[in-house]
This record gives structure tokens, C-alpha cells and sequence, in this order.
């Protein structure tokens, strides 16, 4: 089936390259420095691949039959369904490595058989019941940007399966300046969310790595933790008030800063991945733009001193915005500042960034205690400008993984946390994981890892992979993947600190919960969505 529209008025499309991350104009070439670690390294040899245009990509037909086309457009008008090939290419999945390799192949991609754009509750209500009914299962789709197979078509049992859109709901609908409140729709991007509130003077401070594409309810579904968490915590810790619209119907969650009436229903939205509902809107703390910002950087000589004074601060609550810490193999590649990445800028040891923001006052106190603490227990300070460039590239990262992936090298992330006493046995746990599997399939494994968020009990630890691509290098991911995800559970980590579970991290979620949690997910499942037409294959075991 064609799709006979304007090609000036399909559904409103993700941002991002459909094979790769971002935007194309910002990707980062292989430095001569990095190819020729590649190469000496890993035993990549250089290499490129002709780019292809999405328009000429073989897209599995869809299974969509016309007359649901047509329900569908009579519920959403006829501008809100798309079914032409590129409209289903760009939502055919999220941003993991894996997706991106699949990208490359020449085989017919996998997609979904529809696009469906609605405008407002009532229209996701009326798709939810016309799909409920005549099976076909919907994957909500907000920025794109899933690392664990969470925006995967999977059509299971169903007879089609279609992308539900949320960029429509897309306004700052109210803002309490005087409690600090602002009420977001689901497919307000991390950008736009910044614009809107910064227009009355306020921010929301929620930047995680995905921050330029990534939505407000993708935020939520996902339990996301942004760079300056140290500082203004995690998403979740961000929401006071959430609307899901369900098959079951619309839950409105949250009605005060804090309440003892039962457990918080809230939390059964938040993280759900799109399997009980859809959010529609979020209601989130904000605080006034910072007046000023100070930046310091520094030196521990090892990764266990580094560690032990990142605890130190987060258990005094000297109050950096930002505090991170990257071990040897990171500082000596310079990844931490993504514009000179194999540029070596510190000899030895570990670099630690720190930021504040706030008034001029409150940042020049907390900046003093902070640095003070911290060359107490073994830092040495290197002034502000590596914690400047950290801040200049800290979305940049995906671009160079595109960019190894090109080369022929394999490159990928995976995330973790744990307490402290756990925290170095978790650290060398995963990295043997890692370094063995890789070693199994033929290449050495050149395996980063930094703390990137704090608490008074624990941390994360954030991996980044880089090895040579050798046969499958799916199959060769998903095995270093599996062992890595088996060595977190076996330590007592969650499989996953900020990424969510989608379909990679299923398999783990029954150690993580327990058989009975895992029971009453599916309880949840089957009262909010009795047909299971929300996101099949994710998150529930």
C-alpha cells in the first residue's frame, strides 16, 4: 500500500539520522590519533561505508489492512496516519548499537506497519479501543532515543503493529512561579522544555546524554537521570503530578508535594516503558535559571581515591550540581571531553568534574567546601577548563560511536549501580565480564568506565566498549551484554540505573524483582491494558 498525502504534511518526524544518532551535521570524524589506536590496538582496520538513503531502504511491507487505515485517520484526521516506508523507517526502533548495525543490513527492516500522530486524550482513548479490538499492538514513540530495544516493533501475536506519535502533545500548559511547578506535555523535547521555561526566567535542569532528542514523557516512562543530578536529582525525583492515559482508562497522579495516602500510584508510571499506558503530560519541579555557574576539575591518582571522595561529598551534601569521575583507561584517552578525545590532556590518574549553579553567593560557598574536601582526601586541582570542555561535548559521545561503528570497530555503553562497599568488586566484575567475552570472539576489549551519579548509599558506574567488530557483531555484543548483565546481577546491582529495561534487560528483570514482583507487574499489566496491545515484549518477563 502507498501512502498518495502531501509529503508536506506526514506525521512530524523524529529529529535524529535514520541510521545513526543526531543530527548529521554535528558527527565527529575519527581523529588520526584514534584510528591509529584502532588499529594497534583492536585490529581495525580502517574503513567506509557508502551512505544510503532512507528512501531506497527496503522496509518489510506492512500488515496493516486498509480498512484500519481508515479508522485510524477517522479518529487522528487524515494528516495523523502515515504509512508510506520512510514515515515507518524512523520509528523502527531506538539508538542502540544493535539497532544501528541492523540498520546497515540489506535485508528488509523491520518497522512498524503504521504511524499514527493523535492530538489529544481522547483520540489516544478511541486508538486504544479500535486496536484493542481488532489486535494490533502499539509502541509509543517519543524522541527515538531507546538503548535497550524499547521502541522494538514486536508484533507477537498480533496482527499489526503501529507507532504511536506524541510530538503533538508538545506545550508548556501552566507554570506556578510561586510554588515552582510547570506542567509539560509528553513530547516536549529536552530543548524545547528548556525554551519554554526560560521565556519566564526558570529551568527544569534535566540533561541527561539524550537530553537534545529525548522527550518529557520519555523522561518518565524511563526513569531517567540527567548530568546534574548531584544536583537536582533524577527525573522521578523531578515529578509531582502525572496524567496516563490507559486502555482502562486516564489515571491523574500526584496531588501535593508529598502525601501518605497509600503508595505512590505514581510510581507505577514512572519506568513503565509505555506498557500500562501512555503518558500524556508531567507535572515537574522547576527552579529559577542559575544566576552564575563555577566549574573546577580534578586529579586523583587512582580510581579507588577518586571514588572514596565523591562518597565523602555526597554523604557531607557539599552541593555540586555536577560531580563525576572517570577511571584511568577514560582520563587517558580524554573521553570525558568529547571535543579532544585522544588528545591525552592529563598524565596519569583519574579526572573528576565538578560544577555549581546558583546564586553568586551559594556557589562560591559550596564550590570552596566541595574543593576543599576533595584535595583533602587526594585531589589535585587543574583549574576550571577540563570541566568547561566536559560541559561543551557532554552530548557529543553518540556521534563518535557512529563514527567507530563506521570504521568497523564495535563500540557500545551499558550502565549499573550499587552501593559503595560494592562498588569496586561491581566495577572489576563487569570489566572482566566484558574484557572475556570480547576476548572469546577474537578481539581485545578496551573497556572505560566513570561514576556519573551520586547518592549518600552508592553509585553508578557507566561502561563504555570499544572493540574490534569480528563476524556477527550483533551476536558479538549481545554476548558481551549478557555476560556483563550477568555479572551485575550476580553482584547484587540493578541491571539498570537510568537506561530502563526494554527488551535487552528483561531476561534480568525476575532476579531483579523476584518471581512475585514479576507477578505483580503482570497484574498491573492485566487490569490498565486486558488485551496487552501496549508495547509488547518490554519490560515484563
Amino acid at each position: 500500500m502507498t501512502d498518495q498525502r502531501d509529503p508536506h504534511h506526514v506525521p512530524a518526524l523524529p529529529p535524529m539520522k535514520w541510521n545513526a544518532w543526531g543530527d548529521p551535521a554535528a558527527a565527529k570524524p575519527l581523529s588520526e590519533s584514534i584510528v591509529k589506536l584502532l588499529e594497534a590496538a583492536l585490529g581495525v582496520q580502517p574503513a567506509s561505508a557508502e551512505e544510503r538513503d532512507p528512501r531506497d531502504v527496503a522496509v518489510r511491507p506492512s500488515t496493516l489492512p486498509d480498512s484500519d487505515v481508515a479508522a485510524l485517520r477517522a479518529i487522528v484526521g487524515p494528516d495523523g496516519v502515515g504509512v508510506s516506508d520512510l514515515d515507518r523507517l524512523l520509528r523502527a526502533g531506538g539508538k542502540s548499537t544493535p539497532d544501528l548495525l541492523r540498520r546497515n543490513s540489506s535485508d528488509p527492516q523491520e518497522a512498524p506497519d503504521a504511524v499514527v500522530v493523535p492530538g489529544s486524550e481522547e483520540e489516544i482513548a478511541a486508538i486504544f479501543a479500535h486496536c484493542a479490538e481488532h489486535a494490533i499492538a502499539i509502541v509509543p514513540f517519543g524522541g527515538g532515543t531507546s538503548v535497550v530495544g524499547g521502541l522494538e516493533p514486536d508484533r507477537g501475536e498480533f496482527t499489526a503493529v503501529v507507532s504511536l506519535d506524541l510530538r503533538r502533545f508538545d506545550a508548556l500548559t501552566e507554570l506556578d512561579v510561586v510554588s515552582g511547578e510547570a506542567v509539560l506535555g509528553a513530547g516536549v523535547s529536552g530543548p524545547r522544555a528548556e525554551e519554554l521555561l526560560r521565556e519566564h526566567g526558570f529551568s527544569l535542569g534535566h540533561f541527561p546524554q539524550s537530553f537534545e532528542y529525548a522527550t518529557i514523557g520519555g523522561f518518565a516512562a524511563t526513569r531517567s537521570s540527567g548530568q546534574d543530578s548531584a544536583g537536582y536529582g533524577r527525573f522521578d525525583d523531578m515529578v509531582r503530578g502525572v496524567r496516563v492515559v490507559t486502555p482502562a482508562g486516564t489515571l491523574d497522579l500526584g496531588r501535593a508535594p508529598a502525601s501518605a495516602a497509600g503508595p505512590d500510584l505514581r510510581e507505577l508510571v514512572l519506568g513503565s516503558e509505555g506498557v500500562f499506558g501512555i503518558i500524556t503530560q508531567v507535572r515537574v519541579r522547576v527552579h529559577p535559571v542559575p544566576e552564575t555557574t563555577r566549574y573546577e576539575a580534578l586529579s586523583f591518582p587512582d580510581f579507588a581515591t577518586g571514588a572514596a571522595a565523591l562518597r565523602a561529598v555526597a554523604q557531607t551534601g557539599t552541593g555540586p550540581t555536577v560531580i563525576r569521575l572517570s577511571d584511568e583507561a577514560e582520563t587517558g584517552i580524554n573521553l570525558a571531553t568529547t571535543e579532544q578525545i585522544g588528545e591525552q590532556q592529563i598524565t596519569g590518574g583519574c579526572l573528576a568534574v565538578t560544577l555549581f549553579e546558583g546564586t553568586d553567593a551559594h556557589t562560591a560557598s559550596r564550590h570552596a567546601e566541595t574543593r576543599a574536601l576533595l584535595e583533602s582526601l587526594g585531589g589535585t586541582s587543574l583549574g576550571d577548563e577540563p570541566a568547561r570542555a566536559w560541559e561543551h561535548g557532554r552530548f557529543g559521545a553518540p556521534y563518535l560511536r557512529d563514527s567507530l561503528l563506521a570504521a568497523g570497530a564495535l563500540c557500545e555503553t551499558l550502565e549499573t549501580a550499587t552501593s559503595w562497599s560494592r562498588l569496586p568488586a561491581l566495577k572489576t566484575a563487569v570489566t572482566d565480564a566484558l574484557t572475556a567475552s570480547l576476548g572469546e570472539s577474537g578481539t581485545p576489549a578496551l573497556v572505560l568506565c566513570h561514576i556519573s551519579h551520586v547518592y549518600a548509599t552508592g553509585a553508578s558506574l557507566y561502561f563504555t566498549v570499544v572493540a574490534g567488530g569480528r563476524g556477527d557483531v550483533i551476536a558479538q555484543w549481545r554476548a558481551a551484554k549478557s555476560a556483563a548483565s550477568d555479572a551485575i546481577a550476580a553482584a547484587g546491582a540493578t541491571i539498570t540505573h537510568h537506561h530502563a529495561v526494554g527488551r535487552d534487560h528483561r531476561e534480568w528483570m525476575r532476579e531483579e524483582v523476584g518471581d512475585l514482583g514479576v507477578e505483580v507487574l503482570r497484574a498491573v499489566k492485566r487490569t490498565l491494558d486486558p488485551a496487552g496491545i501496549l508495547n509488547p515484549g518490554k519490560l515484563i518477563p
